[in-house]
Parts: C-alpha cells; structure tokens; sequence
C-alpha cells in the first residue's frame, strides 16, 4: 500500500447529485464538476486528505451504467474540468481517488459481443438490473481496456481508483491487470467494494490494496440501537485479524446506504459512531454530509438512492447552520486521529465489556509508536458508567465531571494514556 495512504482521510462524494446534475444522460456539456472546486478548502478544514469520487465517466442515469470510460459526463463536463478539479485539489494538498465501475456498463456501451457474459435470455445483467450489462472478465480485450483506463486517469492526476461491485469480479482479474497499472503508477491506490465474504483472501488473490469493511459498518451501527455492545467486540476482533493482511476502508455511511443519523435509533448515540470509526484502525472516509447530520433513508425502489446522495449548494455558505455541531466534532475526532497517524494500522480490545459499555483500547502495531494508547468509552447505558481504566487526565475538562473515568449516561469520551516508561500522563478528549 502507498505510504501516502497512512494519513488518507477521505470526503466521499457523489458527483452527480452532488452538483445536481439531471438524472439521465444529456448531450450538451454543463460544467458542473467545477462546482467541487468551491468545497475544496471545506473539505481541508473538515480535516480530510482528499476526495473519494463517485462516478463521473460518461453514462446513461446513476453513472454505474458507463457508456464511455474515457470521457467525463457531459452533466459533469469535460476534461479541462477534471484537469482544474485535479489542480485546484493538489494546490490544497488533497488528492482525488475515482470510481471505476468495470463489472458492468451501459446498454449503450459500444464493443464487441465477445466483452459480454452471455446467459440463457442474452447478455447477463448485474444483480437483475435490466441496464447493467456484465462484461466477461475472461475476455482479454476486456482486460486490456480496463487497464488502459486506469492508466489513462491517473495520467491525469488521479491518486487511485475505488472499484465498484469488485466483489462480483474475479480476484484474478485484477492480479492480471494491477501489476501492469503499478508499474507505471506505483504510487496509485487500488480499493474494492467487497459486502461480505473472505476481505483478507479477495485481497490477497487480486492484489487490491483494500477493500470495504462493511462488517464494522453494520457493528457499529446496530450494537448502538440494540445495545449491545458484544456485537461491536466481536466486530473489532475480526477487524484486528483483518489488519494482519491489509489496511480496510472504513466507514459509517457512504453513496449505499441509509445515512448514519436516520439509521440511529437514539440521536445521542451518533458521537459513539463517530468515536469508533475515528479511533480504530483503518482508512476512514466522511460521506458528504454525514458531517452535518444530513438526514437520508435509502429505499429500494426507482429512484430510492434519492434521498442519500442530495445536491448541495454553491459553496460551504449555503448550508443550514443546524449542523454545525456535528461538523465541530468531526474536526475535534479527525484531528485527534492526525494527531496519531499510527492508528491507521492500530489493533483495538474491548475492556470491562458489558451489553451498554465498552473501553476500545488501541495500541500502536507491534509496539511502535510514542508510547501513547487510545481509550474510547462508550456508555449506553441511562445512569453514569465508571471505566476502571487507571490514570487519565483529560485535555478537554467537561464541566461538572470530576473524575474522567467516569462516563455520563449515553455519553461517550476518548482517553489518551502513555505506557509505563513513555510517560506519566494521559490525555483525554470527548464529550
């Protein structure tokens, strides 16, 4: 994995609703895409490193029904546009990773037959949408092409690709088109969406870099409504084997999914979300707006991605200030995991368990690091919760509050504590 990537914190963003573009394809060129340029500095102040983009070649809707790989929606608009995106980001020093959608495309895609995976009806589909035709992975033109297209965009200045539905590509697909991409971009990051299954072995086969941990996703999430935080324990157990292999993307909500703020029962539970997926190891992305508390329920019906991937305004300005809390924590937990870079890779255990409370101890891998160790504590319980977790002083005092060990009701905190012989004090931080 590059090494730039250990400090990747990442804004993930949908293009195409983002800008408000239409919902289907149009021939006339919008300049949409430089509409980012103006969130730019938003997204360095929010703390991330860069720009996860969703789709943005040309397409026929949702841009995961490509058409043309090698030229940017004309909703979006060209390449110039791209190159400025692309300038405008590494003048802040932020990079930008791409959305390659290359298990399917278009009904419009133009090839050869021999590129589509046949089936008893005709061409195969993904997952029984009518629109997304599958392309045949064993087909050495197909190969080819997806290759030439990584190459082609990160010629351009993109950093690295995020593959989308890699879950349905062979892992040996990539182990033959990734080492002719590396040797030419060796600095490039390649990622996969993987929902379940063996991560580590995808990994290992395809030669990814990393692919999505939506098991922690789901933990995170449904251990804070049922509380139980057994469920979260044994999700990070996992997540530690994980880190063995690879360094997962990490995430509370994302271009799929129902927002994190509509998915929690109890409101005073979304700072416990955000704790653990800033102090746990891995590369954490911010779905756009979920720093605001965007609300946003994903259904399954036409059109039922709507609600989570809105458009935003003309610049940071426009917002509604009812969101400015959660932003303000975003940047208070994003800046205490910069302030640690070791917890990319950092191996976390549940301490003095229970189903309503939980200390997530992190450490640095293999003992390196300052000496410094992370304490999250989470309490879902209705009455305060005392953690015997030993010497803390806290960097942030929250009035009222004697004793840092000890966590008010629904409340959660995050705990800095140096190891014997490194020091001796330990800093808090939370609420």
């Amino acid at each position: 994995m590059p090494s730039w990537t250990d400090h990747a914190i990442w804004w993930q963003v949908y293009p195409l609703g983002f800008t408000g573009a239409p919902a289907t394809a149009q021939a006339e060129v919008r300049h949409r895409l430089r509409h980012l340029e103006a969130w730019l500095d938003y997204v360095v102040e929010l703390g991330c490193s860069g720009l996860q983009l969703g789709p943005i070649f040309a397409a026929e809707t949702h841009g995961y029904d490509t058409v043309d790989h090698f030229r940017i929606d004309p909703r979006l608009g060209d390449d110039a546009d791209f190159d400025s995106l692309v300038a405008q980001a590494r003048r802040r020093g932020l990079r930008i990773i791409l959305d390659g959608v290359f298990n399917h495309v278009g009904r419009s895609f133009q090839a050869d037959e021999r590129w589509f995976r046949k089936g008893p009806d005709g061409y195969e589909v993904f997952e029984g949408h009518p629109g997304l035709v599958a392309l045949d992975h064993a087909e050495p033109a197909v190969r080819d092409h997806v290759a030439a297209v990584l190459n082609h965009w990160l010629d351009r200045g993109a950093a690295g690709w995020r593959l989308d539905a890699a879950y349905a590509v062979p892992a040996s697909f990539w182990r033959e088109v990734l080492p002719e991409v590396r040797a030419r971009h060796p600095e490039a990051w390649f990622g996969g969406e993987v929902i379940h299954g063996d991560y580590a072995g995808y990994v290992t086969e395809s030669g990814l870099d990393s692919v999505t941990q939506y098991e922690l996703w789901k933990a995170i999430w449904s251990s804070l409504n049922d509380r139980n935080l057994f469920e979260l324990a044994w999700a990070l157990d996992r997540h530690d084997g994980l880190l063995d292999t690879f360094v997962p993307l990490t995430f509370v909500g994302n271009h799929d999914v129902t927002r994190l703020a509509t998915r929690l029962e109890n409101p005073l539970h979304l700072g416990h979300a955000l704790a653990v997926l800033f102090t746990v190891g891995g590369l954490p992305s911010v779905y756009y707006g979920d720093e605001q508390a965007f609300q946003g329920l994903k259904e399954e019906r036409m059109g039922g991605d709507d609600a989570i991937r809105p458009e935003f305004p003309a610049e940071p300005g426009g917002l509604a200030p009812d969101g400015i809390e959660v932003y303000r924590l975003h940047q208070r937990l994003i800046g205490l995991r910069r302030r640690h870079p070791w917890l990319v890779r950092a191996r976390t255990t549940a301490e003095h368990l229970t189903n309503t409370a939980v200390a997530l101890r992190s450490r640095p891998r293999d003992g390196g690091g300052d000496g410094t160790e992370i304490v999250t504590l989470l309490n879902l319980g209705d009455q305060p919760h005392h953690f015997p977790i030993g010497h803390a002083d806290p960097a942030e005092p929250r009035h009222g509050v004697a004793d840092p060990s000890v966590v008010p009701a629904h409340g959660w905190s995050v705990v800095t504590q140096v190891t014997e012989g490194a020091g001796n004090s330990g800093k808090r931080s939370g609420r």
